[in-house]
């Protein structure tokens, strides 16, 4: 079999159903591989920026792994901040690229970027699990396998393999053998230190257990796959739960225990008690615990007996604090344990269950869940961006996918809009590049296509990946792509405004006329302008099954609801 149709095969065979990709000479062997592989649909992109974001929206909304495809040389260096970005999220993507033929190596071949000149394998190493180039027939299988178990086993990530065309012209003889979900999906769970939490939890002294136990959950439980396990056991012994952004809708958000967002754009309920004095053990639950997940670091969420940190990566815990119980292991298996657990340890978290039911009630009672609430039913034009999310929620099915942009509204959107399941919520959290939701969102509504989905961007972010609005209108992909057009980069212009007139101009944008670029491309379109029309035009999107964009029309001087991150950012400069 030729080498391009195993490798599609096996693709298939691992579950994947969409390979995202710019053709290109250098890969011109993959394109008759397709017509040729049942159950793989090439989508092809405008730019290779957008194939990896593709391939990264497709696997953090299905769950599975992402795929894309591109010449090497300018086709990888465009992918570079994709695949960045999947790396620091830690999103299993392949990339596959090609090369020219091993016998033109170094010999000023047109586009050649192996590793006798340019390296791009070299290129994208320090943002990959791994990246090497096939240069023996014999050793696809071998490299393959190796690449998708790094790619999927453990903390994830992307993994780069480049073949030179020659390579993509052999035959391969050894049939492909699907991974093992013992691999893929590794129940790891450091008993000593389970030990040691179940002490803590279930001391000697039964009056001394602890009451105050609070959950912050990361993106190590959707990984994982344990939401279920989360629900179950916060529903038993009524602990509350917070997630950090990243995590959002790993536990509902309307659900009785649920405080909401902790972090950068979280919620009054999640930050206030974290960081008040009343929180016993806190259980981190796969957060890396960042700069976003902690309020820029801020002490006071350190619990007054324990901080418990649980995550696969090892490298994660203990980076920003003192832990005293370090659990490596996957969440899914460590709450499976609790759950499990001698009855001593039951009887001691059920004792606190009242404590906690009260501790919940009094948090939620003193005060709404969202900071500067009444924007949500701002009346202001130019739009108020906290009313277009919230209109939106009320008119989107609660299955809705929310695929969010990196800009001011990313704030909006984490604080205004409530999530109730995982891969639901999803944005490039840590490297935050511009743009990504577009392509993001078109990946993540193939994969789940039977369900209602919205991207929200804004104008500075269609500038640098606005063109890939053509791919949804190409294929039919009817994803409904929410642009707050406030004409300028409002994050950034919230700050350079206060350095005066100049700052201030080089972050600001011309009013383009989004709604009119997307019919150019083939889109149905609607530029909104007034707080009464934004939920008629919503319903109409929703309505249309089709590729959809809404040009609303917004105040980029309305600050964002980051009120408490901004302050420990203050507080943490200045005691620097």
């Amino acid at each position: 079999m030729r080498t391009t149709q195993y490798l599609l095969e096996a693709f298939q065979a691992e579950g994947v159903s969409e390979v995202f990709l710019v053709p290109g000479g250098l890969i011109d062997p993959f394109l008759p591989a397709f017509a040729s592989t049942n159950g793989i649909t090439p989508i092809v992109a405008a730019h290779e920026g957008g194939a990896a974001c593709m391939a990264d929206g497709y696997a953090r909304a299905s769950g599975k792994f992402g795929v894309c495809l591109a010449i090497g040389g300018p086709g990888v260096t465009n992918m570079v901040t994709a695949v960045a970005a999947a790396c620091t999220d830690r999103t299993p993507i392949m990339v596959v690229s090609g090369q020219v033929p091993t016998d033109w190596e170094g010999r000023g071949g047109f586009q050649d970027s192996s590793p006798a000149t340019l390296n791009d394998v070299d290129l994208l190493r320090p943002i990959t699990e791994s990246s090497l180039i096939v240069e023996n027939i014999h050793l696809l299988n071998h490299h393959l396998r190796a690449s998708l178990t790094k790619m999927l086993a453990g903390p994830q990530g992307p993994v780069h393999i480049s073949l030179p065309t020659d390579i993509q012209h052999g035959e391969v003889h050894l049939p492909w053998e699907k991974l093992d979900n013992a691999i893929l999906e590794p129940r790891l769970a450091d008993m000593r230190a389970f030990e040691r939490l179940r002490g803590i939890l279930c001391p000697s002294e039964p009056e001394k257990a602890p009451s105050r136990i609070l959950i912050l959950a990361g993106a190590g439980v959707e990984k994982s796959g344990a939401d279920r396990d989360l629900l179950a056991f916060a529903e038993r012994f009524e602990i509350p739960v917070a997630t950090t952004l990243r995590a959002k809708g790993v536990f509902p958000e309307d659900h009785r225990l649920s405080l909401g967002v902790f972090g950068y754009a979280g919620h009054r309920s999640a930050i206030e008690a974290i960081l008040s004095e009343d929180v016993e053990i806190l259980l981190v639950f796969g957060s890396g615990l960042s700069q976003r997940d902690t309020l820029f670091w801020d002490r006071k969420m350190l619990p007054s007996r324990a901080l418990v940190h649980i995550d696969i990566d090892p490298k994660v815990i203990g980076r920003t604090w003192h832990t005293e119980v370090p659990l490596v292991g996957d969440c899914g298996q460590v709450l499976r344990c609790l759950m499990e657990a001698y009855p001593g340890l039951h009887s001691a978290l059920q004792q606190g269950s009242q404590d906690r039911r009260a501790w919940v009630e009094k948090i939620k009672s003193s005060g709404p869940r969202y900071y500067d609430d009444e924007n949500t039913r701002s009346e202001a034009e130019p739009l108020h961006p906290a009313r277009v999310i919230s209109d939106l929620r009320r008119v989107a099915p609660r299955d809705t996918v929310l695929v969010v942009d990196s800009g001011a509204h990313r704030a909006f959107c984490g604080h205004y809009w409530e999530t109730y399941q995982p891969r639901s919520y999803l944005s490039a959290t840590n490297l935050g590049p511009m743009g990504w939701a577009i392509p993001a969102g078109i990946g993540a509504k193939v994969a789940r296509p039977e369900k209602p989905l919205a991207v929200v961007t804004g104008d500075g972010c269609m500038l640098m990946h606005g063109m890939e609005i053509q791919t949804a209108a190409r294929y039919g992909i009817p994803a409904i792509f929410v642009v707050i057009n406030n004409s300028a980069l409002a994050n950034v212009w919230l700050r350079a405004r206060k350095g005066g007139p100049v700052p201030a101009a080089l972050t600001e944008l011309p009013t383009h006329d989004w709604a009119a670029f997307a019919r150019s491309l083939g889109l149905q379109s609607v530029v909104v302008k007034k707080p009464t029309d934004l939920q008629p035009s919503f319903e109409a999107a929703l309505k249309s099954n089709a590729p959809y964009l809404l040009d609303i029309r917004c105040d980029k001087a309305f600050p964002t609801p980051v009120t408490p991150y901004g302050q420990a950012k203050k507080e943490w400069v200045d005691n620097d």
